[in-house]
């Protein structure tokens, strides 16, 4: 069982010198960073939602030395200030702040659009962003529902448009040697995964109908989605929890597990897809499940789950977030810094650290994602697919949502193994799409 000691040296030093060639640098750490180098023609993009993820972005993207930031886009002031002067504190020049992100698809010299926002701005911006000519760097998940993820897949064809989803693990060097391992049969035949996420979130209370802060655009907040009053428990993180803006934690984090799942099983829409949970912990405005378990069967005899605690740090096998995968001769156990390798006696037979990798783990932000920006700037130059390409993003998104559907609804759902579609189920199928504020309902 498993590959020889030359074969993973031989895979770790191809993936060192892919990593070198995208300008990376080793052991980078938290603070102020001097450009790094790179090659090629330099990328000039803006960022769309800079609040909390999209800072990340600007300021990760502003760190590489084949890209430019040229505009910071939020409809939070404070943001915006705040994430333009740390990228002016990066690279040379000065960024321009503005409140539209049309004003940023209007500017011919744009390469790329980042897209930064709350859920239901994802889908929406990246296809307007493509119709624009951009290229597209969009956060998870790529779309607040199945149908945008549909429409995002294809403009992106349609356009010939870089589409690349922050789902950064997809670039990470030990877990592409870890799904590489799978691939060469170190388990035997895989036949079931899953995944799992735990936090220690709190309760979000009871929302006020307030008057809109003067540092924030509330209407173009809303944007796609339709209007309501603004209340005081939703701005900024908190909408996760809302199904008129986010999908809950199966798509805020759930998704990273999720993708990793379905990538190591090697499967695309499933057959089945059922799901349990609900709010248990608080009695609050918190409308999402902040406990779930999502469970999707597939052709040729393969399954998955994913387990979401949103309010429990006690996650399986003691941890936060991981993926498992359960094969004929053993199975392999992924986690954020290592991988391990049991055999049928549950004997650990391997262990795998991420260090050597070229990516380090132990800091925030730039240190887990750069990588994963270098694959995206890499693809734009070079007119190639990206790691984390969309169709693959739009597949493992959409488990996300056919999970949510099946949660909301109560229903077993039964699916279309060629496209995912829900068969035979008119309530399950009204959740496909969404209604939109008149004039904002993305087209392709």
């Amino acid at each position: 069982m498993g590959t020889s000691g030359n074969s993973r040296r031989e895979f770790m030093k191809t993936m060192a010198f892919g990593i070198a060639g995208l300008g990376m640098a080793r052991g980078v750490r938290a603070g102020r960073y001097g450009k790094i180098q790179g090659s090629g023609d330099r990328i000039r993009l803006g960022v769309m939602g800079t609040h909390s993820r999209g800072h990340a972005l600007a300021t990760g993207f502003a760190k590489l030395e084949d890209a430019d930031i040229v505009y910071i886009c939020d409809v939070d002031e404070r943001a915006r200030e705040k994430t333009a002067a740390a990228v002016n504190d990066i690279q040379s020049g000065t960024v321009r702040q503005v409140e539209d992100f049309r004003e940023i698809l209007d500017d011919g010299s744009v390469d790329a659009l980042a897209v930064a926002t709350p859920d239901h701005w994802h889908a929406p911006a990246a296809i307007a962003g493509i119709q624009a000519g951009k290229h597209i760097y969009v956060e998870k998940p790529c779309g607040h529902n199945p149908r945008e993820g549909e429409l995002l897949l294809q403009a992106a064809r349609d356009h010939g448009r870089v589409v690349q989803m922050g789902n950064q693990r997809r670039s990470w060097p030990f877990v592409q040697e870890a799904i590489s391992r799978l691939r060469e049969g170190v388990i035997g035949r895989v036949y079931y995964s899953r995944g799992w996420y735990a936090n220690s979130r709190g309760s979000i209370g009871h929302g006020n109908h307030t008057p809109v802060p003067g540092w924030l655009n509330y209407d173009l907040w809303q944007g796609p989605a339709p209007r309501v009053p603004y209340r005081d428990n939703v701005i900024h993180y908190n909408w996760h929890w809302f199904w008129r803006w986010g999908t809950g934690e199966s798509g805020n984090n759930g998704t990273h597990a999720i993708d990793l799942c379905r990538w190591g099983l090697e499967v695309n829409y499933p057959v089945k897809v059922t799901s349990g949970g609900g709010r248990y912990r608080f009695q609050d405005d918190w409308e999402t499940p902040d406990t779930q378990v999502i469970t999707a069967e597939f052709e040729d005899g393969k399954s998955m789950t994913w387990e979401g605690l949103s309010c429990n740090p006690s996650g399986l096998l003691g941890t936060g977030f991981g993926a498992s995968f359960h094969g004929d001769d053993g199975a392999l156990i992924l986690l954020d810094s290592r991988y391990k390798i049991y055999d049928l006696k549950n004997k650990v037979v391997e262990e795998v650290s991420s260090h050597g990798a070229n990516v380090d783990l132990t800091g925030s932000g730039f240190n887990r994602d750069a990588v994963h920006f270098a694959d995206f700037l890499q693809a734009v130059r070079n007119g190639t697919h990206p790691n984390s390409d969309i169709e693959g993003g739009h597949k493992s998104v959409l488990l996300v949502h056919l999970g949510n559907i099946a949660q909301r609804t109560g229903n077993e759902l039964h699916c279309d193994p060629r496209n995912g579609h829900i068969l035979d189920n008119e309530e399950a199928a009204r959740f496909w799409a969404r209604d939109y504020e008149p004039g904002w309902a993305p087209t392709v």
